[in-house]
């Protein structure tokens, strides 16, 4: 599976979706979409409507983060690009704490922006994995949303394997220990909680709770959950 390619492209969207949407992400989500845009040309439907993968990322992440104010786009890390600068976040969150510690080095942050490719695709499905997770985390995705985002990814990536995976994330209850149980290194674990704050708001309830939660089950220290916490405030 092409999991790093997909990823890369939804979070790469994210500049372009708050560039586009221009402050209109309020409504509902619609068909296709969310309402509240303006035009053709204007606001999410210009989006979606556009051509190339960059449009088509931007409505996957549109329906992934459901009725999300454009507050929430415009503060968080759906501007800064990609895959390297969510594992950049990381390394500098993860070496951080390290650095509070004290005692022992434990040697450089092995975050995704500087793996090689085998081990990169490894986190990106774990990341992922989160992603869909913390995006049913405030219970807007039902199963009419479901079949519209899947719809989205096809128009993305057309593996079957993918699809599969997929399916089967977007279709399971919501249970924080089984994503936690993708993490398999803690640098790992810091960038699957990352991508989690990314998605959800913390000022929501169910959201902040899960949140909780899911470090709880990544095992995540107080203080570095923190520190992640943090670098993404001040991203």
């Amino acid at each position: 599976m092409n999991t790093r390619g997909l990823l890369d492209q939804l979070l790469k969207s994210g500049q372009e979706l708050l560039q586009k949407q221009g402050g209109s992400l309020t409504g509902k989500p619609g068909i296709g979409g969310l309402s509240g845009s303006t035009g053709a040309n204007n606001g999410l439907g210009g989006l979606l409507s556009g051509a190339g993968g960059g449009a088509l990322a931007g409505g996957a992440m549109a329906l992934l983060l459901g009725n999300k104010t454009a507050r929430k786009l415009g503060g968080k890390a759906l501007t800064y690009g990609g895959l390297a600068a969510l594992g950049v976040l990381a390394y500098k969150a993860y070496g951080n704490w390290q650095a509070q510690q004290g005692g022992v080095q434990q040697g450089e942050p092995q975050t995704l922006d500087r793996l090689p490719p085998a081990q990169v695709e490894q986190h990106s499905q774990a990341i992922l994995k989160a992603l869909v997770a913390a995006a049913k985390a405030d219970g807007h995705v039902d199963a009419r949303e479901t079949a519209l985002i899947e719809g989205e990814f096809q128009k993305l990536d057309n593996d079957p394997d993918l699809q599969r995976w997929l399916h089967a994330e977007l279709n399971k209850p919501l249970d924080p220990a089984d994503v936690a149980r993708a993490a398999g290194t803690p640098e790992m674990a810091s960038e699957m909680y990352l991508a989690s704050i990314l998605m959800v708001d913390e000022e929501h309830f169910m959201e902040r709770a899960y949140l909780d939660e899911l470090a709880k089950q990544l095992r995540l220290d107080p203080a570095l959950k923190a520190e992640l916490e943090r670098q993404v405030r001040q991203a």
